[in-house]
């Protein structure tokens, strides 16, 4: 809610100030957009004379422009407003509702209000009342506590604003030939193609056929891949400025509030020294501690994940200052202590070595309380866990339990060591019951921001896994340099961070830093609409996640029949008398997939509170948020924050009520607001939804990476990693939200944003073509055959090109994005190696769930601990998925065998058909070598089960091509006449 009476500014944040009449300054007095005199000025002297929600031109502009002029009449400004009540009535005329899901009248909706629940009744009238005393407040203290220079600095032109964050585009000498050379490159795919389809191979007319369909399948994954990367951007970020701008002496901090949240499972598989590190690193981070609350969130209702914490909060009284004290980075004291650097750098505290080494002291025996829950937590009794008090552990249950909080630090009395406040830890655990569909990580993290709203309801949240620390401490600052942007942040659901890892080896043997995805194709995205959600190390603004649309909506375009379902009916509410029929209005009430739940925020603020009432109906809510009216209380505020006379123990018993295992029944939780269920990879699809509802998101790269976790750097984990991904996708893609299809009438999701998001969900496909390719070399060399005739000039001229075409993009695209050129190649393996396996079985998986209703159970990757530096690397588990690229090898190296030995057999004419079979057939073990390697292990061992199966698959391959077509007999008859490269 606002801090006063008077609304703040959508474009400068200020208050808007008072008007002729003392009262709230009006700028647009059809929709009552709030903008103070000062910005409406501005966008009338930029040439910009209409209201940016409504369209409708500002009935102060003459003046503004020509304050001597005074064409605009009280009486013409009288006329033009028109209240939400008359909006409501002049829809319910021709049978259609507001945005709000209810379907009562607005005579019904008062008496609703008058005689409904006593509850919510008391909870309007509360509201009421708290909005008029900050009225009666702002008033009181208004003018009398603003300096005369605070005054003139409100009144400076938009153009002296400093700015908070700048968008830095590519330079043009970089980006125009790489734009060049990928429309090069898209002319001679097609010529290319020309070529291959108009010269069949009819000796081989299979194999041909084949190679055509993969190919064509290639350049439209390529398409999709590379033209999202068009425009790509880089940011810069001003936190020197973000802080003279908030935190200014001897007045209170305006830094907006943040909730972390952390996700943790299986205390075995994902280390509680791991976790408690994140924890720390965010308790010590570089924001004011009043600010901050973290929420871990234990899904598994583990009693050594709530011990550790207790243990780790005792330690966050030491660690927390001397962090901020020594200002040390990273703030996560496993990492920190692990550092092989010069720790005396840049501290000159002469009292600085000394407790650092008592810090250091204090953390292993920290560490050693820690380990000692975890080995006693290695066998559970047979009783189950009892806790300290003698009392039975509530989760000794994993799937039938209640739900548990508990408050540490902060506002509960704990300060640290030297007698100040920390920020808030909150343990939660979910209530979990038998018969009860819970969504796995998307419901906990549901469950979370419902936890957090009651609680704290700070505007922003922000998200990390268990083993992703906070490396940078102003990382936060980092976000809000965005956010608390008038002009950048109204319109961004969230900011993400790009995933950064410890613990891989140099040379990334499985491409787990990704860096190819982090710093090429999400700054492509940067550039259109913001980059996609990857599940951590990312800020959301509350309101995108309770299915707000943005504040300033773009026009939507009339529908047709078939895509009626994808638009909304929130900017027909705009205008003053309806301009459609009733039956099309009525088709735009039901286009409710890409709006809001209900009706945006800035709707309402502005309206006196008769039209309020009108529009705050219970069951319109109820139907969308749950049964909580304190937690309905809290999506109004659009700043955060909760009552100073709320009871502690009622929000409590309150948070547990919204965390039980029922409330999200027959409501919008995972529909439409919050994280998106249907997938195991909820993360694309929650951002998805937002982008389609017309937010952007913006991809911050700040120098020192804001955060840094783990990653399974040994093959099977990775693999399964994988799978997991391609599974969701493979999901998105069979599922009603299928980019595809989805969101087409609304225009708010940019084609090229569209094209980037059809990738996602389409890349797990392409292992079935992959997987043929791949194997056409091997059958190449049995038989004697290849999928290319005999080359003219003109197609070595097509060949040359495209190869040419192929190797400069990738040039032009490591210099503009600096990525190095053993990234790309390690990428370009790993693409290969995920895709003949982990993406081949997320496939059959994903069409095994929707025919067959065979579930996938999400398994968690395990987290490195305190194993050696890469130790991880040469552990070796069996898994299904290491089979079909093991037996592309196999074969693939029979082959080459095969057609040296034919080769010598034949004679000199048989070496150059030879030359393209082999090349072809070294490019796939090239691309598989990584797995090869893997496979091998330290001792250069290969499990049994692992030969035994890819022998006898590539055994029956090359039976049933000799039975099919037996080269051997052809071969003499073949060689004495033939001389082209189709032999």
């Amino acid at each position: 809610m606002m801090q006063s009476g008077i609304p703040l500014c959508n474009s400068c944040g200020e208050s808007v100030g008072l008007g002729p009449n003392d009262e709230a300054f009006i700028a647009c007095h059809e929709c009552n957009y709030p903008m103070c005199e000062n910005c409406v000025h501005y966008e009338i002297k930029e040439g910009r004379k209409v209201c940016l929600r409504c369209g409708i031109p500002y009935a102060a502009a003459s003046s503004l422009v020509n304050p001597t002029a005074d064409n605009v009449e009280k009486d013409d400004v009288s006329v033009n407003h028109t209240t939400m009540a008359h909006h409501i009535e002049s829809y319910q005329d021709v049978g259609v509702h507001a945005r709000s899901i209810s379907n009562f009248s607005a005579l019904e909706s008062e008496s609703n209000a008058e005689s409904g629940n006593p509850i919510w009744k008391n909870r309007v009238e509360s509201w009421k009342e708290k909005k008029n005393k900050k009225k009666v407040i702002s008033k009181r203290e208004q003018e009398p506590q603003i300096p005369v220079e605070q005054q003139m600095e409100e009144k400076q032109p938009m153009e002296n604003v400093q700015i908070l964050s700048k968008t830095i585009p590519i330079p043009s000498n970089k980006i125009t030939p790489y734009r060049i050379v990928i429309i090069a490159r898209l002319i001679i795919l097609g010529l290319f193609f020309h070529y291959r389809v108009t010269n069949p191979v009819d000796s081989a007319f299979g194999l041909w056929l084949t190679s055509i369909i993969c190919e064509i399948w290639f350049a439209v994954s390529w398409v999709l891949d590379q033209f999202p990367k068009w425009s790509p951007v880089n940011r810069v970020t001003y936190t020197d400025r973000l802080s003279a701008r908030f935190e200014k002496e001897g007045e209170p901090c305006q830094l907006a509030p943040v909730d972390f949240f952390v996700s943790t499972v299986d205390p075995l598989k994902e280390p509680p020294l791991i976790t408690a590190n994140t924890v720390l690193s965010i308790l010590a981070v570089d924001y004011p501690v009043e600010k901050v609350s973290c929420y871990v969130s234990d899904d598994g209702s583990a009693m050594l994940t709530f011990e550790s914490l207790v243990e780790t909060a005792e330690f966050a009284r030491k660690w927390v200052p001397f962090c901020k004290k020594y200002a040390i980075e990273p703030r996560a004291p496993e990492f920190y202590f692990s550092q092989k650097i010069d720790y005396l750098k840049d501290k000159v505290q002469p009292s600085f070595v000394k407790e650092r080494r008592a810090m250091k002291r204090d953390y292993e025996e920290y560490k050693v309380r820690v380990n000692a829950l975890v080995a006693k937590a290695q066998k559970t009794p047979d009783e189950g866990w009892t806790m300290q008090d003698g009392t039975s552990w509530p989760g000794n249950n994993p799937r039938d339990h209640p739900g548990m909080i508990q408050v540490f630090l902060g506002h509960s009395g704990a300060h640290d060591i030297d007698g100040n406040e920390l920020p808030r830890l909150v343990y939660v655990s979910r209530e979990k019951r038998p018969g009860y569909t819970h969504h796995k990580k998307a419901g906990a993290m549901n469950a979370l921001v419902r936890v957090s709203a009651v609680l704290t309801n700070a505007p922003y949240i922000l998200n990390l896994d268990c083993d992703h620390y906070v490396n940078n401490s102003e990382a936060v600052r980092e976000g809000m340099c965005f956010m608390m942007d008038p002009q950048v942040g109204k319109n961004v659901c969230y900011i993400q961070f790009p995933q950064r890892f410890d613990g891989i080896d140099r040379s990334d043997r499985y491409a787990n830093r990704n860096v190819v995805f982090f710093d090429v194709n999400m700054r492509g995205l940067d550039g259109i609409q913001g980059p996609v959600y990857v599940g951590t190390g990312t800020m959301f603004n509350r309101q995108a996640l309770y299915g707000y649309g943005p504040p300033s909506l773009p026009s939507l375009p009339k529908s047709s029949s078939s895509c009626s379902w994808c638009c909304c009916f929130s900017c027909c509410c705009r205008s003053k008398k309806p301009s459609k029929d009733a039956s099309e209005m009525y088709r735009d009430s039901k286009r409710e997939d890409l709006d809001a739940a209900i009706f945006n925020l800035r709707e309402i603020e502005n309206y006196d509170e008769h039209d309020r009432s009108l529009l705050i109906s219970q069951m319109s809510f109820e139907k969308t948020f749950g049964l909580s009216t304190v937690f309905i209380e809290s999506t109004m505020m659009e700043y955060g924050g909760v009552a100073d006379s709320a009871n502690p123990s009622t929000l409590i018993k309150e948070a547990i009520h919204v965390i039980s295992c029922g409330y999200e029944e027959k409501t919008e939780w995972g529909k439409e607001i919050g994280w998106i269920y249907g997938s195991v990879t909820e993360d694309i699809l929650t951002g998805f939804k937002m982008h389609c509802r017309g937010w952007r998101s913006i991809y911050c790269m700040p120098v020192r990476p804001a955060f840094k976790g783990s990653a399974p750097i040994n093959l099977s984990d990775r693999l399964h990693q994988v799978l997991r991904w391609a599974l969701g996708s493979v999901e998105i893609f069979l599922s009603r939200h299928c980019p595809l299809w989805y969101g087409w009438g609304g225009g708010r999701l940019k084609l090229l944003q569209r094209l980037a998001y059809i990738n996602t969900i389409l890349y797990p496909f392409t292992s079935l073509p992959l997987i043929a390719y791949c194997s056409l070399p091997a059958i190449c060399l049995l038989t004697g055959k290849f999928i290319i005739p005999t080359l003219s000039n003109i197609a070595s001229i097509w060949f040359l090109g495209l190869f040419t075409s192929i190797i400069l993009t990738s040039v032009l695209e490591l210099r503009w994005s600096g990525v190095s050129i053993e990234d790309l190649w390690r990428n370009e393996q790993f693409w290969v190696i995920g895709g003949v396996s982990a993406h081949l079985f997320a496939v059959f998986q994903g069409f095994l769930k929707m025919l067959a209703g065979v579930d996938t159970n999400f398994t968690v990757t395990a987290k490195a601990g305190d194993d050696a530096d890469f130790g991880e690397l040469y552990m070796f588990k069996w898994t299904t998925l290491l089979i079909p690229p093991t037996t592309l090898l196999v074969v693939n190296l029979v082959g080459v065998v095969a057609g040296f030995s034919n080769a010598l057999n034949s004679g000199y004419e048989a070496w150059g058909p030879l030359f393209g079979k082999v090349f072809f057939a070294f490019w796939v073990i090239l691309h598989l070598y990584p797995f090869l390697k893997g496979l091998m292990g330290r001792q250069n061992r290969t499990p049994t089960i692992v030969v035994l199966w890819s022998v006898l698959l590539a055994s029956v391959f090359s039976l049933v091509w000799v039975k099919i077509d037996p080269f051997l007999s052809k071969a003499t008859t073949i060689t004495n006449n033939c001389i082209s490269i189709d032999c």
